[in-house]
């Protein structure tokens, strides 16, 4: 029982200002690239979630230093070829993709083969979209049943470049090739639909020899070897994704304001405020300045009076594809039919999330009609919920749980929400956030 949590009220109005946990994206990236460079590197406000514990677990494991002193992270880089090697060697990315993903562009010339493994539910995602083109690098793999973890990687020591055409808009494949690319003699050629860009600005900051030209619907991105990578300080933003959980809190609450403080807004992640705004959620960037290339703004959102459906266009899907599930509920309260397409990315992560997000949404009495790439949500804005919702059995997906608790708190009715650790990857303060708000 203590994994559970029951809500029986609805929120009450609030006017408050709050600070989130840091980026998840970033933090794991900022673990891997500090591990490579040369010198020490600390980070601030760096996300203790599990899935970025994980990332320290595996430099660690590859004989990387890192300590935790007073509020900052430190690691001691070994240098772009630093990584130690041992025989049968296993490495496990636990629940994320982002350090599974990326881990292997890095691990393409290791001398040793190494398996990577993972938990429950990122053995049953995708990993032969990272496989097929480290391949092409000169890596060999084996995997299980041809895509899944546990896999097993061995690298090169004649790496050759590629060129390659990344379709899916996914952020983790992209980075494993940039970072793969970096260890690469020659010219590596990436042409990849748009998607979130952390790995490239944090790249350029650090000044190896990566450039990116944006053109109309990818970005065309060469990479060279580098030679060094300098130590990296870096004051983690917060995280939007987690910001978003209390955007819709508010939005569907009554009379409510909130501050969302130091948020990083770059502009590949902020689909999700788009999508919003033009569903008549008034959101408000203030503040706004750049750090190292990042974009970081305070967030003031207030409660909607009344909620549009909208005829989400494809082109804004990658930037907000995190935050899919809690928009399908403010499209529950929407005056009409909200339609969102090619979407069946959502699939591919901690849990089939589009099959989670009809789930949730029939649950509480809202209609919907879902195909395997798209969902039309029929809205209702004098919905009211007055039965018992239990959600289980989900994979242990972050994001399930928190929207979960979001429609109990905003749409009444009880809700018996089981795995409440999973919050433990990605978000570990969430529930204190809003037992903050309760008060």
């Amino acid at each position: 029982m203590s994994n559970l949590i029951i809500i029986k009220k609805k929120i009450k109005e609030f006017d408050e200002k709050i600070e989130v946990s840091g980026d998840k994206s970033i933090s794991i990236r900022w673990v891997l690239l500090a591990s490579l460079s040369n010198g020490l590197s600390k980070a601030q406000n760096l996300l203790i979630s599990e899935d970025v514990l994980a990332a320290i677990r595996v430099v660690r494991k590859l004989g990387i230093k890192v300590i935790f002193k007073k509020e900052k992270c430190i690691i001691r880089g070994e240098g772009l070829n630093g990584f130690k090697y041992k025989k049968n060697m296993t490495i496990n990315a636990e629940n994320s993709g982002t350090l599974g993903r990326l881990i292997l562009g890095l691990l393409v010339n290791t001398t040793e083969a190494i398996k990577l493994t993972g938990d429950e539910s990122l053995s049953k995602r995708d990993f032969k979209r990272i496989s097929d083109p480290l391949t092409k690098f000169g890596a060999i793999f084996k995997l299980k049943n041809g895509k899944n973890l546990p896999l097993i990687i061995k690298g090169s020591k004649n790496l050759k470049p590629i060129t390659y055409f990344e379709k899916r808009g996914s952020a983790q494949c992209k980075s494993s090739i940039i970072f793969a690319g970096l260890r690469t003699e020659g010219t590596t050629i990436l042409k990849a639909k748009k998607s979130r860009n952390h790995t490239e600005l944090m790249c350029r900051h650090l000044r190896l020899p990566i450039s990116v030209s944006s053109k109309k619907n990818y970005d065309l991105i060469k990479v060279k070897k580098a030679k060094k990578i300098e130590p990296l300080n870096y004051k983690i933003p917060s995280d939007i994704s987690s910001a978003a959980f209390f955007m819709v809190l508010v939005a569907l609450s009554n009379n409510s304001k909130l501050l969302i403080k130091n948020v990083n807004i770059n502009t590949s992640r902020i689909g999700v405020v788009i999508i919003l705004k033009r569903m008549g959620i008034n959101i408000k960037f203030k503040n706004k300045k750049n750090y190292k290339g990042e974009l970081i703004a305070d967030i003031f959102v207030s409660s909607a009076k009344k909620i549009k459906a909208i005829n989400c266009p494809s082109k804004l899907n990658s930037g907000a594809i995190d935050e899919f599930l809690i928009i399908f509920l403010v499209a529950a309260k929407a005056d009409g039919i909200s339609k969102f397409k090619n979407i069946g990315e959502l699939n591919q992560k901690e849990s089939p999330r589009l099959k989670w997000g009809e789930k949730i949404l029939n649950k509480m009495g809202i209609r919907t009609i879902t195909t395997s790439n798209s969902i039309k949500i029929f809205g209702n804005p004098n919905l009211k919920i007055n039965k018992k919702i239990i959600i289980k059995n989900y994979l242990k997906d972050h994001r399930v749980f928190m929207t979960s608790v979001i429609a109990g708190l905003t749409f009444g009715g009880t809700w018996n929400i089981h795995d409440k650790d999973s919050i433990r990857t990605s978000f570990p303060t969430f529930l204190d956030i809003v037992n903050d708000l309760k008060k």
